[in-house]
């Protein structure tokens, strides 16, 4: 186990991709990450940095394309859904299951927001080893 691994001990007591995607705390720190993310693939795009928002109406659209929403409660908030992607993915990289360099590139691939962020969901989503 790396350094980073057992410094991150918060991370590993995730038992079920429902117990991911359902976790506020993840879902907080997920969000300065797709922000994070999205702003470096614009940044790449435009050749000159760019800090931006993503609005939950793209991942909450990303989350449904990347068939995930199956694995949430049903009459779920555009919000929740937005957060449950958000948490998905800073897992995935908090996991080594997906570097941001892949996000960044996934992000990058598009002009449609929401189609990156699906890829990036579905890849996140088929690396992660879960219950």
């Amino acid at each position: 186990m790396s350094r980073q691994r057992r410094e991150l001990f918060f991370v590993w007591n995730r038992r079920s991709l429902k117990e991911v995607l359902t976790d506020h705390g993840l879902a907080s720190l997920g969000d300065s990450y797709v922000n994070f993310a999205y702003s470096l693939a614009l940044s790449n795009r435009k050749r000159t940095p760019e800090g931006t928002k993503v609005k939950g109406s793209i991942l909450a659209e990303a989350l449904r394309r990347a068939g995930l929403r199956e694995h949430l409660p049903s009459r779920m908030s555009r919000h929740a859904l937005a957060d449950a992607a958000e948490a998905l993915m800073v897992y995935a990289w908090l996991s080594d299951c997906l570097t941001l360099n892949e996000c960044v590139k996934a992000l990058g691939k598009t002009d449609d927001p929401v189609d990156g962020f699906t890829r990036v969901l579905v890849t996140a989503r088929e690396k992660i080893t879960l219950p």
